[in-house]
């Protein structure tokens, strides 16, 4: 393993934009290269680290919060930690970033029509949520605050996953991460 600066990606979009599957692939990419990566995907923290919250705005602040702290503690020691979360609120956001350190945090923002985030629900949670069986949803009852001002962003309904993951490691050089 090469020695090098440790950072934090931190996916946010839509259920369904295609966070996992990007991060997914970008961390292939570094490992390739030498990286040490950690992923902290959504599902898998929400089923160990944060199993106890729910998903209302305190819940979701909360998970947040816990997520943060894990990421700086392994950027500051060199691994870089890529997250997918929704993380609806700028204000999570900006809070991560500086829990964090906003010299170690890149926001990559995985731009996808709500229309399109919904033909792709792998997991029918669109549907429930419009049928009332998930409450504060975020896209249906549960607001999305768009990124003001993303490191990256990538619009997965405009490119392939590969060509976006390609984008995201190409801007990562040209912000002086790799």
């Amino acid at each position: 393993m090469m020695e090098h600066k440790g950072f934090t990606l931190w996916f946010t979009g839509l259920s369904g934009s295609g966070k996992s599957t990007l991060a997914d692939l970008v961390a292939e990419t570094l490992n390739k290269k030498n990286f040490r990566v950690e992923r902290l995907d959504g599902d898998e923290v929400r089923q160990h680290l944060t199993r106890d919250l729910g998903f209302s705005r305190e819940d979701r602040e909360e998970n947040v919060r816990r997520i943060s702290f894990v990421a700086k503690l392994l950027t500051r020691n060199g691994v870089v930690v890529i997250t997918s979360f929704i993380s609806p609120y700028q204000e999570m956001r900006k809070d991560a970033r500086e829990e964090i350190g906003s010299e170690s945090f890149v926001e990559v923002f995985v731009k996808c029509p709500l229309d399109v985030c919904k033909k792709r629900d792998v997991k029918g949670l669109y549907k429930k949520a419009i049928n009332g069986e998930i409450e504060n949803f975020t896209g249906v009852s549960h607001p999305y605050e768009v990124p003001e001002n993303p490191e990256i962003i990538v619009e997965t309904d405009k490119m392939t996953p590969k060509e976006c993951a390609g984008g995201i490691i190409n801007e990562l050089y040209h912000l002086g991460f790799l």
